[in-house]
């Protein structure tokens, strides 16, 4: 009798027997998570999400009066000049907190992607080139923005006084008198309100500018409380710690887990996305190309000049902190090359469904991310931090299938995330 032909190849765990051309697969066992692997996974899962952090330089910041005053003001289209943009347009509770476009637009189109709010309370720098220190402070940024929501100083004392009156003096005090104030006053672009705000005496422009400081603590009271649930990741992380083979099958495809292998392994991505959140909170220049028909933009190099200068940053006469709190701006490094073109490194949490990527949505998909990682150009301006990966296709591939496990619901009382003025 002949022999049967045999021929065996092994690839990723699985092995594939030939015989006689009839492919016979049999199942092999996963390779093994060695204990510093493992060490690395419960890192990068919500098992090790530390407690919220306190925000010294808002005292509300755990009231819950604030909380559901801010749960409105976030939705309320009021705040804006044409009554069409609240802080919801960007940050929408169906998108995880983000809106689907490469430039954030409000009454204009802004220059920069939408970032999300999720997770923000752990962040000490916000906004791409983090100019702002607090979730509070980060708040009031927009409210001014000629592109965003357009509105100015008074304009939103005189609306907190009209529709919020009782809420906001529950919790921060009695408003201030606002009989004379100009309708709109503020230091924006707009030359008419800003030079009613310079005809304002210093008195009065304090006490415009701590109801407006108020406004913003009661909206970073809840967005403190968006924080990420659980996703697929986490539970595959559980199933790993506890050695439940079965468990880790079910939560994870072969390609998810070989992704996994590669994010922490070959490709390097903890380098810079590690923590629960999956990022270092911190600044890099990874050489993405200008977005075109933007201005020039230096990211953290302009920023950290931002957040020294700004009238509400933590060192402030607005800030709840004291001096010893506020280490990070403190500490702050703002001068370096290594600063130019810098941007905040995003928390990779819902990853997969906040396209378009990039601090001005310069790549379309996660694919097109992935490629410019492992080809690392060189950076248009400054130094990119970045050296070619030389992955495949598809291990490109698997790390995608791999970063899709991090989808997950945002862990807050389901009413915070529905619009309190939408229709029922």
């Amino acid at each position: 009798m002949r022999p049967i032909p045999l021929a065996l190849r092994v690839t990723a765990g699985l092995a594939v027997v030939t015989l006689g051309g009839l492919g016979l697969w049999a199942a092999t066992r996963e390779p093994g998570w060695t204990t510093e692997q493992k060490a690395t996974l419960r890192s990068l899962s919500l098992l090790s999400l530390p407690n919220l952090p306190e925000d010294r330089s808002n005292r509300y910041a755990d009231d819950p009066r604030a909380v559901k005053l801010g749960h409105k003001l976030f939705f309320d289209t009021r705040l804006s000049a044409n009554g069409k943009v609240a802080c919801a347009s960007c940050h929408q509770p169906q998108q995880a907190f983000n809106d689907g476009l490469p430039l954030a637009r409000g009454v204009g189109r802004t220059d920069r992607k939408t970032m999300t709010v999720i997770g923000t309370a752990y962040s000490p720098f916000l906004f791409w080139d983090g100019r702002k220190d607090s979730q509070w402070a980060q708040a009031l940024g927009p409210l001014e923005s000629a592109v965003e929501h357009g509105a100015d100083r008074t304009m939103l004392v005189k609306l907190l006084a009209r529709h919020y009156r009782a809420e906001y003096e529950a919790i921060f005090g009695p408003l201030p008198d606002l009989t004379g104030l100009p309708d709109h006053a503020g230091p924006v672009k707009d030359p008419v309100i800003h030079a009613n705000w310079d005809r304002l005496n210093p008195a009065r422009r304090q006490q415009v500018d701590r109801v407006f400081v108020n406004l913003g603590k009661a909206i970073a009271a809840y967005e403190r409380r968006l924080n990420p649930g659980e996703s697929k990741f986490d539970r595959y992380v559980r199933a790993v710690l506890a050695n439940d083979e079965d468990a880790m099958r079910q939560a994870f495809t072969r390609d998810e887990a070989a992704g996994l292998r590669l994010f922490i392994g070959k490709a390097g991505c903890t380098n810079c996305h590690n923590g629960a959140l999956l990022t270092n909170q911190e600044f890099h220049n990874t050489g993405i190309p200008a977005a075109p028909g933007l201005p020039r933009d230096l990211g953290r190099a302009n920023g950290a000049k931002q957040v020294r200068e700004d009238e509400f940053n933590c060192l402030s006469a607005y800030s709840d902190a004291r001096r010893e709190d506020c280490t990070e701006l403190r500490f702050l490094k703002v001068d370096g090359h290594e600063l130019e073109r810098a941007f905040k490194v995003p928390s990779l949490r819902n990853v997969a469904r906040t396209a378009p990527y990039m601090h001005a949505g310069q790549k379309a998909t996660l694919k097109d991310v992935l490629r410019h990682y492992n080809d690392a150009p060189d950076a248009p301006e400054g130094h990119s931090e970045l050296k070619p990966l030389h992955l495949s296709d598809a291990d490109l591939d698997r790390i995608e299938a791999f970063l899709g496990t991090l989808d997950s619901p945002v862990s807050a009382p389901p009413e915070l995330l529905r619009d309190p003025f939408a229709k029922p």
